[in-house]
């Protein structure tokens, strides 16, 4: 029996490839090794933009005995108020290691500006010498909304210098892409609404 293809079949199987094709984009992690030491962090780096931070290295103007990087030597450091993050497209997840002298709140927002949730920190303070009982430095914390976060702000001390943040990770939003097998799929629908428009009676088996 032989089918003919329609314009209203092939333009289905098109749309119907192109919302199959989601994947997941990979984290992308900042360990920060780039800055000197006391730059101030704007948009150094890809995907986000800081406000009120600056870096600071072990052996210059960080007391890496009170506030240990997570990792290498550089960290960054809130200056003048609470740190915020901007990002240049909405992320799914962020995540960072803190060392702090006083508590903090991560607050996520959306892209109207509009608070999806936060995390407090698990103590006053967890820096080496001078922490809580049973706090260590570089704890981790996390804030996930699948809605997407458009801005992070991290506020411990008012006046700042409260903080250091390490090895910050964020994940970005879920973009359509296709995969090897819907192309293929793509192609073939696409293929048939050229043939259907060059030979309207033509029927394939």
């Amino acid at each position: 029996m032989k089918t003919r293809i329609s314009l209203r079949t092939a333009a289905f199987l098109c749309a119907a490839a192109l919302a199959s094709a989601n994947v997941h984009a990979s984290p992308v992690t900042i360990d920060f090794e780039v800055l000197a030491d006391g730059a101030t962090v704007t948009t150094q780096f890809a995907g986000v933009s800081f406000s009120n931070a600056i870096a600071l290295q072990a052996g210059f103007s960080l007391n890496e005995l009170d506030f240990p990087p997570h990792s290498g030597s550089v960290v960054i450091s809130d200056e003048g108020g609470p740190m915020t993050l901007l990002f240049s497209s909405p992320v799914t997840q962020v995540s960072a290691f803190f060392t702090y002298v006083a508590p903090l709140t991560l607050t996520a927002w959306d892209a109207f500006d509009v608070s999806l949730g936060s995390v407090l920190s698990a103590f006053s303070t967890n820096a080496a010498l001078s922490g809580d009982s049973g706090s260590v430095p570089n704890e981790f914390l996390e804030l996930a909304f699948a809605s997407g976060i458009a801005k992070l702000t991290v506020s411990g001390d008012a006046g700042g210098g409260s903080f250091v943040l390490d090895d910050l990770s964020f994940t970005p939003t879920t973009l359509p892409v296709p995969e090897p097998a819907t192309a293929a799929l793509t192609a073939i629908a696409l293929a048939g609404l050229l043939a259907r428009r060059r030979f309207a009676g033509c029927t394939v088996a």
